[in-house]
């Protein structure tokens, strides 16, 4: 029959996973952005705060590659999404129960061990369906609607904080779940080619088995792209959370609206930054995107560091929205194309998430500490600096990277 089989599968199941991308989005960090504020305002200093995102993000850090084989191993990837989801609103409920170090800790560790999964499974399942070649555009939209998620339910956790109170921002992520969870059961499981998600595509039976895991230290782009991104990131992680706590703190503001006002703003360029991302490594290729962001966050720790107050957010996020926007696209394009044949494409998605992971979770804790040593302004300008060094690493390398970031297409 016309219009039948395994492509009319595939288109089809292209707009549920975009709607899970939208969902997902408030799911997996609905809560976070407001952690900060929502500590602040129970007497919580400004390194006991850093200290236990932390925790929560070394705890993700360890367990991502692991998850990242998980899916690259699995069959059932549509029900590791699901049950990541609902670990993630019940660890997300034990901030309300009680305010202690240990109990926050406990939940932020539950969270970015869910986490850490849903990342490889959401570009495993999506490198499933559309194949290598449709991967770039895809994953542009994909990440395009998740950014769209993150802006509404952001502006509808800052509304219902303030009207509400801060147990109406988990309901809120707990309803973003259940739908998440409608739309993952949308996508029909013989939709997902599970060679294709992990970079062994139509392969024939017996035929270019997986390699070896140390597949990933003799990726020298892979590495390269690693530990840029780390050191982005521990520029990067503590930024939004010190600048919500220091103009809060300096202008006595309403926290839930202020902090939700700085998540629309940068994830509103992040829409756009993903669709531009999409089409500039399909013309220019994936080494200029991230190059671009690699520049972005040593602009925005001087203008966060020069301007602390109720309208400086607007340039601090959407230089955000620009770097956060750009690399969404770029790295899990660039990882899969660098992994392509094999077999390994979501490890290496782990891999490179791990390290990510690394910088955003000492990020905290650094900035912190920093901050309450020497103050916002200062620790602003040096978080920026890290980003430096990964422009640096970037540039020294391009010859080899680019060939490795050409046009997926």
């Amino acid at each position: 029959m016309v219009g039948s089989g395994p492509q009319t599968e595939n288109r089809d199941a292209r707009r549920p996973l975009e709607a899970l991308n939208f969902f997902m989005a408030d799911m997996q960090a609905g809560i976070g952005p407001f952690l900060g504020v929502f500590l602040q305002s129970h007497g919580w200093q400004t390194g006991a705060v850093g200290s236990v995102m932390s925790l929560g993000g070394i705890a993700g850090m360890f367990v991502t590659a692991p998850a990242g084989a998980l899916v690259d191993a699995t069959k059932r990837k549509r029900s590791l999404i699901i049950l990541s989801g609902v670990m993630t609103v019940l660890a997300s409920t034990l901030i309300l129960i009680s305010q202690k170090f240990w109990v926050i800790a406990a939940s932020q560790v539950a969270t970015a061990i869910a986490g850490a999964a849903i990342g490889p499974a959401v570009v495993g399942v999506t490198l499933g369906i559309v194949r290598q070649r449709g991967f770039n555009a895809q994953n542009g939209r994909n990440q395009a609607f998740n950014h769209a998620g993150n802006m509404v339910g952001a502006g509808l956790s800052g509304l219902l904080g303030w009207r509400f109170g801060f147990a109406a921002v988990i309901w809120l992520a707990a309803v973003f779940a259940v739908l998440s969870i409608v739309s993952v059961l949308m996508i029909k499981r013989q939709a997902i080619d599970d060679d294709a998600a992990r970079g062994l595509e139509a392969r024939p039976d017996g035929a270019d088995a997986p390699k070896g895991l140390k597949i990933l230290l003799e990726s020298k782009p892979l590495l390269v792209l690693a530990a840029s991104l780390a050191l982005f990131h521990l520029g990067n992680g503590a930024m939004l959370p010190l600048y919500g706590m220091a103009v809060v703190g300096a202008h006595k503001g309403d926290p839930a609206g202020f902090v939700a006002l700085t998540i629309v703003v940068a994830q509103a360029v992040m829409i756009v930054a993903a669709l531009v991302a999409m089409r500039l490594a399909r013309t220019r290729g994936y080494w200029l995107v991230l190059l671009i962001t690699f520049i972005a966050l040593p602009i925005r720790g001087l203008v966060a560091a020069s301007v602390i107050s109720g309208w400086g957010v607007w340039p601090v996020q959407v230089l955000d929205g620009i770097g956060a926007g750009l690399q969404s696209v770029a790295v899990p394009g660039l990882v899969a194309r660098i992994m392509n044949g094999t077999g390994r494409v979501n490890v290496g998605q782990g891999a490179v998430m791990t390290t990510q992971g690394l910088g955003a979770a000492l990020s905290p804790a650094l900035g912190g500490w920093m901050a309450q040593a020497i103050g916002f302004r200062a620790t602003f300008a040096l978080l920026g600096c890290f980003s430096l060094v990964s422009l640096a690493l970037w540039l020294a390398f391009a010859p080899m990277l680019k060939p490795a970031c050409a046009n997926p297409e």
